[in-house]
């Protein structure tokens, strides 16, 4: 267990809007335009549900790796010999996959800005990300750089609310009485904000710094919420900007439906925002998830810690390297949401049991209440993902 030390509130914050901006990526953007296109005001009902399922999964995930001191693969692992390897290597994969679309995403948001082509986008964007782990002080230039990013992303997604005029009276009467729903939009969004590496994006930045223990308990809990919160106030305007313009009549482009909302709210201005949001989502996701990836396999290996950011740099490099191969980024970013929800049953479960384990938290133990709320959160996610990998199968 961890001695005790003074709270840290600027690596709280920054592991705050790591964990937000990780989750805002360019797959959000594009999840929360084709949903709400399909589903209408009741989206706000998916949105929700899946706050309620985010904030459990994410308050019992962080405390357990603060109160263990240790991250979540080496719980999984002292927890039952091999789980943490692949709950790594699933991880891992699902971080890979996402970050070819983050790539991708701020490819294409300079491509809107600047004009350059999406390929060359993208590797600028790569080498911008890069530079931050050559730095010295890596962890303080990520956390100022997720901060400053953060905050533009929802400052613009508030203008582009504000001007699409969305049916607000509408939106909350069916986010509570919805006339349409989808297991596949809630699974998929809960895993674009909590899945996969996304929620331990945050709680692994603390425990970098060294700030756990259960004497930091009350900050950490305000820290997950807080994360959270943020990435559901950028849902919910991103969600009401395409519902503006989509109860106006107006069809989202299925090839770039997040572009769509904002051309069509504020024409070329609009356009260009969309430009500098989703590169701000692309760039800021791309640290994230790379940073966070390869902190599941480099408490594995000495080497692997010798040469972490040389590790991460690779991570961000073969991303590019696939999508400048493979392409097409809005399906890809549609699925590794998916994906990344498949994971979170296994990795929330794990970490239910472990708050248990005296050999991993002591004397510690979770509080009953968030003990079976996230148990349900993990049948909810597991019985969702069952029903849509059959549905793959079938297709």
């Amino acid at each position: 267990m961890s001695s005790a030390k003074k709270f840290n509130w600027s690596v709280l914050t920054g592991a705050v809007f790591l964990m937000a901006s990780s989750a805002i990526g360019p797959g959000f953007l594009t999840q929360t335009a084709l949903f709400t296109a399909q589903l209408g005001a009741s989206f706000g009902f998916v949105i929700l549900l899946s706050i309620v399922l985010d904030l459990v999964a994410q308050l019992n995930i962080w405390r357990v790796i603060c109160i263990a001191d240790k991250p979540a693969q080496d719980i999984a692992n002292q927890l039952v010999p091999g789980l943490g390897y692949a709950l790594s290597v699933l991880v891992f994969l699902g971080g890979m996959a996402f970050n070819i679309g983050n790539i991708a995403g701020a490819g294409l948001g300079l491509n809107v800005l600047l004009g350059v082509g999406v390929g060359q986008g993208a590797i600028m964007s790569a080498i911008i990300a890069i530079g931050i782990f050559i730095y010295k002080e890596a962890g303080k230039a990520m956390d100022t750089f997720a901060k400053t990013l953060g905050c533009l992303k929802i400052l613009l997604a508030l203008y582009v609310a504000y001007i699409s005029s969305p049916p607000l009276t509408e939106a909350a009467a069916r986010s509570v009485n919805p006339t349409q729903f989808s297991f596949a939009a809630v699974l998929t969004i809960v895993g674009g904000t909590v899945g996969g590496y996304i929620t331990f994006a945050g709680a692994h930045r603390l425990l970098d710094a060294g700030l756990t223990g259960r004497q930091n308990l009350p900050q950490i809990n305000k820290g997950a919420l807080s994360a959270i919160g943020l990435a559901s106030v950028m849902r919910i305007l991103l969600f009401l900007a395409a519902l503006g313009v989509v109860s106006a009549g107006n069809v989202l482009d299925p090839a770039n439906p997040a572009a769509s909302i904002f051309k069509l709210s504020a024409g070329q201005i609009g356009y260009k925002l969309f430009g500098l949001i989703m590169w701000s989502a692309g760039i800021s996701s791309v640290v994230g998830s790379a940073f966070t990836s390869v902190s599941f396999i480099k408490s594995f290996s000495p080497v692997i810690l010798k040469y972490n950011r040389h590790i991460i740099i690779a991570f961000i490099i073969i991303a590019c390297a696939i999508f400048l191969v493979v392409g097409k980024p809005v399906k890809l970013l549609v699925a590794a949401g998916a994906v990344n929800g498949l994971i979170l049953p296994l990795a929330l479960g794990t970490m239910l049991v472990a708050a248990y384990a005296s050999k991993i938290v002591a004397n510690y133990r979770q509080p009953l209440w968030l003990t079976v709320l996230g148990v349900i959160v993990t049948l909810t996610m597991a019985w969702m993902s069952y029903g849509a990998i059959i549905q793959i199968i079938k297709s």
